[in-house]
């Protein structure tokens, strides 16, 4: 019997108990194990969803980055089981689990991001600075909480993996035999699932086919390099990345080819090339 690691951190909440509000202090971030989270805003009496948060993602960690205030609210959305790390495990859960630290990069990094980007519409602005209200913490979009089927996805018949793939694609992937065909477009071309503690969507989310949440948010790429494509494992990819059977080494790209399988966790994709069809 395999025992979680991290087993005497976890914390059991019913649906609709707060984890905690927006203001409180902390010094704890949460990892979620089982169920949904939701992370919101009340702003003028309203509730404002900002994230959804399932197995795999976190949330909370500002505080035991900075030891700051809660920015936001938190509540268990349905049943859930959580894991609390404190600053004294934040080591150890990083050490054990690169993905998560990763994540946490990617998402600084994007905040970073944002800042500059709201700083530099402040300098802009002729509005007076000193009359405008500006959060930092706070998105400049918000990305749908329930992810609807990735927008990448064709269903144009003679794409569905029985035609020829169209000028305008450099090929595609195909799902099963043919129930979904993601184009490949452009010279990266991502493949994972929508990612809410980011808020990023790759090119090929494979959200809504991955009922056992086996892909990584960030699982490979496809790049172009010519008239060529290659694929390569992202770093922090949990579960695997295998070409015809052979597992990819993080970052290195193999080139792939018309016919070519592709395993992602336990989702089965089939390259389909310009001049392939199946």
């Amino acid at each position: 019997m395999v025992v979680h690691p991290l087993k005497d951190f976890i914390v059991h909440f019913r649906a609709g108990d707060p984890i905690y509000k927006e203001g409180d202090p902390g010094a704890e971030m949460f990892i979620v194990q089982s169920g949904v989270v939701e992370i919101y805003r009340s702003l003028r009496g309203q509730v404002q969803v900002l994230a959804v948060m399932e197995r795999g993602d976190f949330f909370g960690e500002m505080s035991v980055l900075e030891g700051s205030a809660r920015t936001a609210s938190a509540r268990a959305s349905e049943d859930a089981e959580v894991i609390e790390i404190t600053s004294a495990v934040f080591d150890r859960m990083i050490r054990g689990n690169i993905e998560i630290a990763v994540r946490m990069l990617r998402k600084l990094s994007s905040r970073l991001q944002e800042a500059n980007h709201k700083v530099e519409q402040i300098m802009e602005s002729p509005e007076p600075q000193a009359s405008r209200a500006v959060d930092l913490d706070r998105p400049l979009a918000q990305a749908p909480m329930v992810p609807p089927q990735a927008s990448t996805v064709s269903s144009a018949p003679a794409a569905a993996g029985r035609g020829p793939v169209p000028p305008d694609w450099l090929g595609a992937l195909v799902l099963g035999e043919g129930q979904q065909v993601f184009p490949v477009r452009g010279e990266i071309c991502l493949i994972g699932r929508y990612d809410p503690v980011t808020g990023t969507r790759p090119e090929i989310d494979l959200t809504p086919f991955d009922t056992n949440r086996s892909v990584s948010r960030r699982h490979a790429r496809l790049t172009a390099r010519g008239s060529e494509l290659f694929v390569s494992e992202e770093v922090g990819a949990l579960n695997g990345t295998f070409l015809n059977g052979k597992r990819l080494t993080p970052g290195k790209a193999e080139p792939i080819r018309a016919g070519d399988t592709l395993a992602l966790g336990m989702v089965l994709l089939k390259f389909q090339g310009r001049t392939d069809s199946t």
